[in-house]
């Protein structure tokens, strides 16, 4: 075979992939089902052409012919899914959104879950050209009764089972402002429910300030808090206001993607 054959067949072959591909991408949910005609219209081929790549995907397992002379997605694409969700965690999942917000207002961003009576720092990020560098490290303990990330977690509890998990442990005083009675940090908690974000303020230290949402599951359940921690005098309120609209916004869409990879 000459050079120029296998360029040529290598470059037919890589064409037919990004066609397959171009087909798959063609489902949604308001299209679960494509006939040959719908793909030679949307991929500007005969209709005998998208037949074939049709049947091509038909042969690896990624369609499956329904019987109304239309296809809808295989079980191999199932299968695939299910690979995808074993090896996608959480941490990798929020990553990229909180390396976005870190960048975008020069601030630390966290990623911390309850477990136990204590909130772990799973994640943080900072931006390149970072304000002001945090102490906060992946692994850090921090405590339930202080800072917006913990009251995140906390506000996701019935009101009793938080009076519980408040008791089981000893309640810091980190600085004036640090809640220590476990009735007041309750009713803080309905104010944070309604409006699906917390703001602490010299909690845990006269200068900070954070600002975090919770990330749920498709049933409401809070797995995770994302927050961004700042120097409160470095920012107006305007900032603040920006940074509180874009981290609920990111929670929301990192609690739709949980949901997809049943996280």
């Amino acid at each position: 075979m000459t050079r120029m054959a296998q360029t040529s067949g290598y470059r037919e072959r890589n064409s037919t992939a990004d066609r397959a591909l171009n087909v798959l991408q063609m489902f949604t949910e308001e299209r679960p089902e494509l006939s040959a005609i719908d793909v030679a219209e949307s991929l500007g081929v005969a209709r005998s052409t998208a037949y074939r790549y049709l049947q091509t995907l038909v042969q690896s397992g990624f369609l499956a012919e329904s019987g109304r002379g239309s296809f809808r997605l295989g079980l191999y694409v199932l299968e695939l899914a299910r690979i995808a969700r074993k090896g996608f965690g959480l941490t990798e999942l929020c990553v990229p959104v909180m390396r976005e917000l870190a960048e975008q207002f020069h601030q630390t961003v966290l990623l911390t879950k309850l477990m136990g009576n204590a909130v772990v720092c799973l994640e943080r990020e900072e931006a390149r050209e970072q304000y002001v560098r945090l102490s906060y490290e992946r692994g850090s303990v921090l405590d339930i009764n202080a800072g917006a990330s913990a009251l995140v977690l906390l506000s996701a509890m019935e009101d009793d089972q938080a009076r519980g998990l408040l008791a089981s442990t000893p309640l810091k005083q980190f600085t004036p402002n640090t809640l220590t009675d476990a009735e007041r940090i309750v009713a803080r908690l309905a104010q944070i429910r309604s409006d699906g974000f917390a703001i602490s303020s010299g909690e845990v230290d006269p200068t900070a300030m954070g600002v975090a949402a919770p990330i749920r599951r498709e049933n409401g359940e809070v797995i995770a808090a994302i927050s961004v921690v700042l120097i409160r005098s470095l920012v107006s309120e305007s900032q603040i206001d920006s940074i509180v609209e874009a981290l609920v916004t990111a929670a929301a869409a990192l609690s739709t993607q949980a949901a997809l990879l049943e996280l």
